[in-house]
């Protein structure tokens, strides 16, 4: 008999598809290997049933037969809902890591949430138009030339960009970097704003650059992905030019990178109890680190089943 998996796994998101479908699509999948897999015979009780006796006559007979009640035709499917929550969304043109919680995972999800850890991205652009939306299939609003563009200059827009975004890190991290304490955290890693802030970027740099096309690769932290887009619209006005975003796609999620993330084809019970494995200890170990506690009750205690899936 199946036991429901729990934890946090990550699936790969794909551009055009809404966060809430990708989760339903899991979940179905999930209730369809769960219900699948071999149950457990209804139980026996012990009826009086009529039989052929002497004579012709008819006798009561004690017979063992299935409690009808339990049967699987009459109680229908064992599993019908799954308690799956959704970790930082992408809204539908974005792809990427999406992580998701089963069972437990729900509250491991919230204490990630409170880790503040910081995602990257891979940001697409396009120099030479704008739009509404500052998206490449948005309402065009005006083409600009951007034959004056290089990469140096475009480089030392990013520069400033990160410079900006530093002292704001500093600001909302509300800690006094001349203190041992501030000390003590950078070597961790740890300075960064620990409540709500505006989107900051921590690190920003071009990976690309063969105009009118470009590449970025963005590590940033209480982000939207049309903030991302907006990014790239205002470097392109930076320039003396435009620029529109062509793709935003999420490449890491605190622990959780591209190696981790489920595709489509792996939506199964298996893969997802196998990612789940891979991944809770050092989502146990980031949230101790971070949030200097480690709770042993969360921690899945796996089955003969889970670890075989693990090893295959």
């Amino acid at each position: 008999m199946a036991a429901v998996p729990a934890g946090l796994f990550a699936v790969y998101k794909p551009a055009g598809v809404a966060w809430g479908s990708v989760r339903a699509a899991v979940e179905t999948r999930l209730l369809c290997d769960l219900n699948a897999a071999p149950r457990r015979p209804p139980p026996q009780h012990v009826r009086f049933l009529p039989a052929p006796g002497r004579d012709g006559a008819t006798e009561l007979v004690p017979t063992v037969v299935p409690v009808l009640a339990e049967h699987p035709l009459v109680r229908g499917p064992r599993f019908r809902r799954l308690k799956i929550g959704a970790g930082h969304r992408l809204d539908v043109k974005a792809s990427g890591v999406f992580v998701l919680g089963i069972s437990h995972g729900n509250k491991l999800l919230t204490d990630l949430y409170n880790c503040h850890l910081s995602r990257a991205y891979t940001v697409g652009g396009l120099f030479g138009k704008a739009t509404d939306d500052f998206s490449d299939t948005g309402k065009l609003v005006e083409k600009t030339t951007f034959d004056h563009i290089t990469r140096e200059k475009l480089e030392r827009v990013l520069a400033v960009i990160q410079g900006t975004n530093h002292k704001a890190l500093l600001m909302y991290s509300n800690i006094d970097m001349k203190t041992q304490e501030a000390y003590e955290l950078a070597v961790r890693g740890l300075i960064r704003p620990m409540g709500k802030s505006p989107p900051i970027i921590t690190a920003v740099r071009c990976l690309q650059f063969a105009p009118p096309e470009f590449q970025l690769e963005i590590h940033c932290l209480h982000e939207t992905q049309q903030y991302l887009r907006k990014i790239v619209h205002e470097i392109g006005l930076e320039l003396k030019s435009s620029a529109v975003c062509t793709q935003v796609r999420r490449t890491r999620d605190g622990v959780f990178t591209l190696d981790d993330a489920l595709l489509r084809s792996q939506w199964n019970l298996q893969n997802i109890r196998s990612a789940i494995w891979s991944c809770q200890f050092k989502v146990q170990a980031e949230i101790e680190r971070t949030l200097g506690h480690q709770d042993d009750s969360d921690l899945p205690q796996l089955d003969v089943e889970t670890a075989c899936a693990a090893d295959s």
